[in-house]
């Protein structure tokens, strides 16, 4: 019998067999390489590429918009009427993060100091710094409170010198001097009759401290012999808790501080950083799927509870002494100033903050804060964090520059730092981290579907390709000697016994 065979139909087949091979290869090797690739890239090393010198100094746009609120009827307020406020803003900085003193430890830590810089961004901002905004006199409001149970001759002495130094309960200032600072005989007065007694020294202003500074020395694992714990906090200023709560849970310093997380999230795992600024660790939650320009992330956000008091949440009842829920009393870590930290406008607090003052309109999609983490690096795309300061107001008796001012938590400011990926860093870290992957997990399936093509077309090829097929039978006649047929074929047609086999063509 003859073999019809073709060796276009053997190559194809075998090329069809390696592309699935290859395919399937790939289907194993893509997520060991991306997990490689990740792995590279996050850890704090400064032989793992752009991910380290991103980490070092920060090279996306950060914002600092901050609204003050204006005091539309500071008289009023002194006679004991509800406080009117108007919010004025934003006034816009363009925020740099730059660490230093980067130290690297044999125990797979480093220690960092981040330097902050600001600088106001008139074209982003609705007014300029020279603005006049009323708000309330700070030194002489958080003076008053911390000498209530003091004697009645020091208050005597406070109030006196609040007169002699013109000084009232509400004051005009620019924005720069109320942001930045402001130089006034009375500070040097107070700091003398009440040592300790303002939780600041010299110039005061509200975030005199906050420009040019840093947060404190952070130790962080650099996740090189482990990677789930890359850019955990292991202390804060050499501490691995802090003293400000009543309780070791609400002492603990968990998380990271607060820029990078490690990889590979799920939605179940909340995304802990410690605070400076708070004093205290805080919390995020997923809430859904989001895309940032093609990158696909997770979006976070402050779960209801995160201010709540020890009552509605009892994990919080380590940060009392606590007021309604809303709201979070951090005069213990700022020498003991009546000051609270809320969301803007008293967002998810108790209706009772909003009510005691005119003028505020909580709204989640203006005052809620967010966080969009690409979950496979645990590094965020965009953000938004929005805290407002406030400040706790009241008549106390013998200081009459106060009035008959009723106990309110009277909001002073709030602010959004925000931040995303843009530039060249975004182009680098979408064609390294996104665009490789998802050009190798179409590949592997281009593969496959490609090798099964081409071992179908081998399989069906000899059917179509096919001009005859031999059908073969045997005849008692002799070979005719006067044939044309070449000695080739005669014995190619004939039996060894001389019988002639003959051939149809179909």
């Amino acid at each position: 019998m003859a073999k019809c065979g073709n060796k276009k139909t053997i190559i194809l087949g075998v090329v069809g067999l390696l592309l699935v091979a290859f395919g399937v290869v790939l289907v194993f090797m893509v997520p060991v390489i991306m997990k490689q690739q990740v792995e590279k890239n996050v850890r704090i090393d400064p032989s793992s590429g752009f991910a380290y010198e991103m980490w070092r100094d920060l090279p996306v746009p950060f914002f600092m918009s901050i609204y003050l609120f204006n005091v539309v009827n500071p008289k009023e307020v002194l006679l004991g009427e509800k406080p009117r406020l108007e919010e004025r803003g934003p006034y816009v900085y363009r925020e740099r993060k730059q660490k230093t003193n980067i130290t690297f430890h044999e125990n797979g830590t480093v220690s960092f100091v981040e330097l902050r810089t600001l600088h106001f961004d008139r074209e982003k901002s609705i007014g300029s710094e020279n603005d006049t905004i009323c708000i309330p006199n700070i030194i002489v409001l958080i003076s008053s409170m911390m000498t209530k149970d003091r004697s009645s001759f020091v208050r005597f002495i406070l109030n006196a010198a609040f007169i002699g130094f013109e000084q009232g309960a509400f004051m005009n200032r620019t924005v720069n001097e109320i942001l930045w600072g402001y130089s006034d005989p009375f500070l040097d007065f107070v700091a003398t009759i009440v040592p300790n007694a303002l939780p600041f020294k010299g110039k005061f202003g509200l975030f005199a401290d906050f420009n040019n500074s840093n947060s404190g020395v952070f130790t962080v694992d650099t996740g090189v012999n482990d990677i789930s714990k890359v850019q955990m906090v292991e202390t804060w200023n050499g501490l691995k808790e802090v003293t400000f709560w009543n309780s070791e849970e609400a002492n603990m310093i968990n998380g990271t501080a607060g820029q990078m997380w490690p990889p590979f999230r799920t939605p179940s795992q909340p995304l802990e950083f410690y605070s400076p600024d708070a004093c205290r660790s805080l919390s995020l939650v997923y809430e859904k799927e989001e895309s940032y320009r093609g990158i696909p992330t997770y979006r976070y956000t402050a779960p209801s509870y995160l201010f709540a008091n020890g009552s509605d949440y009892p994990p919080n009842e380590g940060f009392c002494p606590c007021v309604a829920s809303g709201v979070m009393n951090v005069s213990s870590c700022r020498l003991n100033a009546p000051l609270f930290l809320s969301f803007p406008h008293f967002y998810n607090a108790d209706p009772v903050f909003v009510n005691a003052v005119d003028g505020l309109h909580p709204s989640e999609e203006e005052h809620s804060l967010f966080l969009d983490l690409h979950p496979l690096t645990g590094i965020p795309m965009n953000c938004s964090i929005k805290m407002q300061l406030s400040l706790f107001t009241n008549a106390v008796s013998g200081i009459t520059v106060l009035g008959e001012i009723k106990p309110v938590i009277l909001p002073i400011l709030w602010f959004s730092e925000s931040g995303y990926l843009d530039g060249p860093v975004y182009n680098t870290y979408y064609n390294t981290l996104v665009m490789l992957p998802t050009v190798l997990d179409y590949l592997q399936y281009v593969f496959i579907a490609l090798g099964l093509c081409f071992i179908l077309v081998a399989s069906v090829l000899p059917f179509v390709n096919q001009e005859k097929c031999c059908l073969f039978w045997t005849s008692s006649k002799k070979f005719d000697e006067n044939n044309d047929l070449t000695k080739a074929q005669k014995e190619k047609l004939t039996g060894s016994n001389g019988i002639v086999l003959l051939e149809a063509k179909l």
